[in-house]
């Protein structure tokens, strides 16, 4: 939940926005990503009204309220007022009637006008709070982007993950977070990671320490943001373990309800970690295509098994 103050000092500049009453009531919640506009409320009709959402009156709103009587108004706006949302908003700063704001100022109900249009207003505050109130997560791991694709690279405390994301950084990819990754689901299927601001464009390397990749590598090697496509997971070699040599089985790992692609890369002295990751990437993006190697691989072997088969059959026996 978003309270209306950390609202206010995260938003107020891109929304254009300024007190207009209720400022006692800025530690009250935002509990819905919802936004409404209160045109049957104001009619009377209460059926169904919800206190969760923030309100938007608009230039209609206000007109249609200023052609009441001033007892209806102060009755009409206390029974939407006393549901206390939790918050009110105002299109174009349009003045507010003075019975709007004794209520909001007597209830402790936020009043915020802002110089945007309506719908405008709608659409960015619809946008912010779906961002706000979207599921999220942490991860342990390396964000970064490698050909358009993010990348998270996982595994084990000294397995080499920042090692492997600063050679793609070498190579010319973007770093997007190390050691912590905030997953957010956006749409129903998209994952979006990002890093905290605290360790933003930093990199922990072993026997190093920190780096700043911005000022290093400069600031095409980074991005504040990237959505998150595969996950690679870095593992010491083990020589008792089987690893698939073919890749016809596709593996996923489930973040959020969204499974996401699955690599498990094993790492030893002489592999070019750098360059398989390269490569996993740029097979993902042809299985994207429609072209799958492994499958297509599998199809002429069992093609040639076949033939081989005919061609015995059809052998004569001497």
């Amino acid at each position: 939940m978003l309270s209306i103050e950390q609202f206010y000092e995260k938003y107020s500049e891109g929304l254009e926005l300024e007190f207009a009453a209720g400022k006692g009531g800025v530690k009250r919640q935002i509990k819905s990503p919802h936004v409404d506009r209160p045109g049957l409320a104001l009619a009377g009709h209460m059926k169904g009204f919800t206190e969760r959402r923030i309100l938007v009156f608009g230039r209609i709103e206000l007109e249609y309220l200023r052609g009441l009587d001033d007892g209806v108004i102060k009755e009409r706006f206390r029974a939407i007022i006393e549901r206390k949302p939790p918050m009110i908003m105002i299109a174009r700063r349009i003045r507010p009637t003075k019975e709007m704001v004794s209520l909001c100022n007597e209830l402790g109900v936020p009043m915020l006008k802002s110089s945007l249009n309506t719908m405008e207003l709608m659409g960015q505050l619809s946008s912010i709070l779906r961002e706000e109130f979207a599921p999220m997560t942490s991860c342990h791991g390396t964000l970064v982007e490698a050909f358009g694709v993010g990348v998270m690279i996982q595994g084990d405390s000294s397995v080499g993950k920042s090692e492997t994301a600063l050679g793609l950084i070498e190579r010319g990819h973007r770093l997007i977070s190390d050691d912590v990754v905030i997953v957010r689901k956006k749409k129903r299927n998209v994952l979006e990671g990002t890093g905290p601001e605290l360790t933003r464009h930093l990199l922990e390397i072993r026997g190093i320490g920190i780096i700043n990749v911005a000022h290093l590598y400069g600031a095409v090697c980074i991005s504040e943001s990237k959505q998150l496509n595969i996950v690679v997971k870095l593992e010491e070699w083990d020589d008792a373990h089987f690893y698939d040599r073919i890749g016809l089985e596709e593996k996923y790992l489930e973040l959020l309800g969204v499974k996401v692609p699955h690599y498990i890369m094993p790492v030893k002295p002489g592999r070019d970690v750098v360059l398989l990751l390269e490569t996993i990437v740029l097979n993902h993006r042809l299985k994207k295509m429609g072209y799958n190697s492994a499958k297509e691989f599998n199809v002429k072997l069992l093609e040639t098994i076949s033939n081989r088969q005919k061609q015995k059959k059809l052998s004569p026996i001497f």
